[in-house]
């Protein structure tokens, strides 16, 4: 029996980074890694984009009403 570990310390150490950073477990990240085609990358990358938004949104650096609304009017049935 092989005592490796399946993932390589680093990539281990991603997973867990990428874990305290969500509300997902180690188990739940690989998971939709293998079950969704959800790269580590992937996740890694959305995690940011959904920080800096929040850091935008929480600091008044959002889209103006009017963009709000154009932007629901553009999906809206007439």
């Amino acid at each position: 029996m092989d005592d490796n570990p399946i993932l390589s310390p680093d990539l281990m150490a991603r997973v867990d980074a990428l874990a305290a950073r969500t509300a997902m477990t180690r188990e739940e990240i690989i998971r939709d890694a293998l079950e969704n085609g959800r790269s580590l990358a992937w996740q890694e990358e959305f995690v940011r984009r959904v920080e800096r938004g929040k850091a935008a949104a929480d600091s008044g650096d959002f889209a103006s009403q009017d963009e709000i609304d154009g932007v629901l009017g553009k999906y809206r049935p007439d």
